[in-house]
């Protein structure tokens, strides 16, 4: 699965990229028809839950799978993320059942 980083206001550095890389790679088990995936980074100011903000987003055919999370480290929340997906990738298939 091809997959675009995208962090804001901040460079990732390469430790945290093949992290998420990792980690998406095994996402295919999951989805196999899966166009595309976006992950963007971002850190806010909002400190009280955490100011790491990962955004993941994979296209499918039929619609997308969109997860935020907000933690105190960026693989918290990578990890939180595909989780959620997980559980949408269920109904999805529920669905075309």
């Amino acid at each position: 699965m091809k997959v675009e980083i995208q962090s804001v206001k901040f460079d990732a550095d390469k430790k945290l990229v093949d992290f998420i890389q990792a980690k998406m790679n095994k996402m295919d088990r999951f989805v196999e028809n899966a166009l595309s995936s976006q992950v963007t980074l971002k850190i806010d100011k909002d400190d009280e839950q955490g100011n790491k903000v990962a955004v993941v987003k994979i296209d499918v055919a039929g619609g997308d799978l969109l997860a935020e999370r907000r933690c105190k480290t960026f693989e918290e929340a990578i990890d939180q993320c595909l989780d959620a997906i997980k559980k949408q990738i269920d109904k999805y298939k529920e669905k075309r059942r």
